[in-house]
């Protein structure tokens, strides 16, 4: 009898264990029905997002088809060197490469110094510069091309070129926005003087009216020489090239105000 109730108690005793250790285990995560995990944001379109620097807050665009605009450019150097830009990719100030506070990144852009008439082609992979009155960080050596290094800021013209680079794809140059219509620009002066005797030599060439535009950069007034209105950018880019030829300088292309 007490080996029948020996065993009977050890029997009781296991059912007892096993229950509570049911009770104590790892439980299943995510049973079916619960909240679903959130799903993972599309590459990329975590730079498109609002953010907020220094309590402003700036919104990207979705697209920089068409965009054109005049401001201040600066640079950024050595000290951000290797730095996280906000592409994810690390800043090299050796590349041709900038920061703007709205364009998506991987934007193409053209800037050209308004000073000196010389004109890089960039990507955006930064943003930036948050100060007010620039419109562009370059890096250094977009910025030694452009003569900005030595002043430290220089009044620029950026024209988006083409739709934003997809990663992990290779290509040739990005397609060419239409930011027509377009106007050729042949030189830039302080003296008035100088610009209205270019524009009149250009009126006269090609019997057509050449346009003296005036830009304030915030330290001086520039004379801007502006010949024709074209549709097609490369009827505006063969008629830099015959300018050239005649004796008109280098002149580049730029949307028309």
């Amino acid at each position: 009898m007490m080996k029948r109730s020996f065993w009977i108690f050890l029997l009781i005793t296991g059912l007892i264990l096993s229950v509570s250790s049911l009770g104590c285990g790892p439980r299943r995560v995510g049973v079916p029905g619960g909240p679903k995990a959130p799903t993972p944001a599309a590459p990329g379109t975590a730079s498109q997002r609002p953010y907020t620097i220094n309590g402003r807050t700036y919104y990207p665009i979705p697209s920089a088809h068409g965009y054109s605009e005049k401001g201040l450019a600066s640079w950024y150097g050595r000290q951000f060197h290797g730095r996280k830009t906000a592409s994810g990719e690390r800043y090299d100030m050796y590349a041709m490469t900038a920061a703007h506070k709205i364009l998506p990144l991987g934007t193409h852009v053209r800037v050209t110094n308004l000073r000196n008439d010389s004109t890089v082609n960039l990507r955006i992979n930064d943003r930036g510069p948050f100060v007010r009155g620039r419109i562009i960080d370059l890096s250094f050596t977009a910025a030694k091309e452009l003569g900005v290094v030595g002043p430290g800021t220089a009044p620029v013209l950026v024209t988006a070129l083409g739709q934003p680079v997809v990663p992990g794809k290779e290509g040739g140059p990005p397609p060419v926005f239409d930011l027509g219509p377009f106007t050729v620009q042949v030189g830039a002066f302080t003296n008035r003087s100088n610009a209205d005797r270019l524009a009149a030599r250009i009126s006269e060439r090609y019997q057509t009216k050449a346009m003296v535009a005036a830009f304030d950069d915030g330290s001086r007034t520039w004379h801007r020489v502006r010949v024709f209105s074209l549709k097609e950018r490369d009827a505006a880019e063969a008629w830099v090239e015959v300018l050239a030829k005649d004796g008109f300088g280098t002149g580049f292309v730029v949307a028309q105000d």
